[in-house]
C-alpha cells in the first residue's frame, strides 16, 4: 500500500473541514476523490501534501508516517502535486517551467523534457511560449508535466479535466493511460464523473468532509441512487 490515510481531521482557522477521512490507495492504482464543490476534495490532497497539514490522524506514504510533514520533505519523498490553479511560471517558457522542476528535484528516473514533450507534443510545439500566453489546456499538460520532472513514485492531481474542451480532455484520458503503462500511482480529485469512470480503478465520495461512499468506479458508474444523492447539483 503506498498511501493509507487514517482518521485525518483538518481545520481551516476554526472550520473543521475534514471529518475522519479514511481511504488508501495501492501501488501502480489509480483512485479518484468525487465530489461537489466544497466537500473537501482539495483539501484532503492538500493534507497528504503538506499544504494543509491535518491536526490529527495518520497519514502513511510508503510505510512512513507524513501528517504534518511539509512539502519539500513530501517531494523528496517521491509525492508531486498538480493544483487546481496549476501555478505555473508566467513569465517563464514551457522549458523553463519543466527545468526549474527538474533542478528543484533530486530523484532520478525516467521523467525528463524529451519524455514530457513526448507526452505532450504541445509542449515542445510551445517550448519557447510564456506560460501567459498558453491556454488552458496547454496550461494543464505544462503542470503535470512538470510534476513528473520530479520523478515522483505518486501524482496528486487536483480537478485535472476542469475546464477544459472535450477534445482536451480525450486527451487527458489518453495521457492517463500512458501514465498507468508506466507504472504511475495517481490519486486525482476532479468532479467528472465519466472522466473518472474512464481513467480509474476506484473511487470514494465525500460529502461535508467525510467520506459517504466508496467502491469500483464501474460499480459507482451504475449506481444512480449515489450519483443523484452525492454527485448530481
Amino acid at each position: 500500500m503506498i498511501l493509507t490515510v487514517q482518521s485525518i481531521n483538518t481545520f481551516y482557522g476554526s472550520s473543521h473541514i475534514l471529518q475522519e477521512v479514511t481511504f488508501q490507495v495501492e501501488t501502480m492504482e489509480v483512485v479518484a476523490l468525487l465530489g461537489r464543490n466544497g466537500v473537501g476534495k482539495t483539501t484532503t490532497l492538500r493534507s497528504i501534501m503538506g499544504l494543509t497539514p491535518p491536526r490529527s490522524g495518520s497519514i502513511r506514504f510508503n510505510d512512513k508516517e507524513t501528517a504534518g510533514s511539509p512539502p519539500h520533505s513530501m517531494a523528496r519523498l517521491g509525492l508531486a502535486y498538480m493544483p487546481d490553479d496549476l501555478r505555473i511560471f508566467p513569465d517563464l517558457t514551457c522549458e523553463e517551467n519543466l527545468e526549474i522542476a527538474r533542478r528543484l528535484s533530486k530523484r532520478p528516473g525516467y521523467w525528463n523534457q524529451e519524455k514530457v514533450e513526448t507526452l505532450f507534443p504541445v509542449l515542445q510545439a510551445r517550448r519557447k511560449q510564456k506560460g501567459l500566453n498558453l491556454s488552458g489546456g496547454e496550461k494543464k499538460m505544462l503542470s503535470l508535466g512538470r510534476a513528473l520532472m520530479a520523478n515522483p513514485e505518486m501524482v496528486l492531481l487536483d480537478e485535472p479535466s476542469e475546464g477544459l474542451a472535450p477534445m482536451i480532455v480525450s486527451t487527458l484520458v489518453k495521457v492517463m493511460g500512458e501514465l498507468r503503462e508506466k507504472r504511475m500511482t495517481i490519486l486525482l480529485a476532479d468532479q467528472n464523473l465519466k472522466f473518472c469512470r474512464r481513467v480509474s480503478d476506484r473511487g470514494y465520495i465525500l460529502e461535508k468532509g467525510r467520506i459517504v461512499h466508496e467502491g469500483a468506479m464501474d460499480a459507482i458508474w451504475a449506481d444512480e441512487t449515489v450519483i443523484k444523492r452525492y454527485l448530481v447539483l
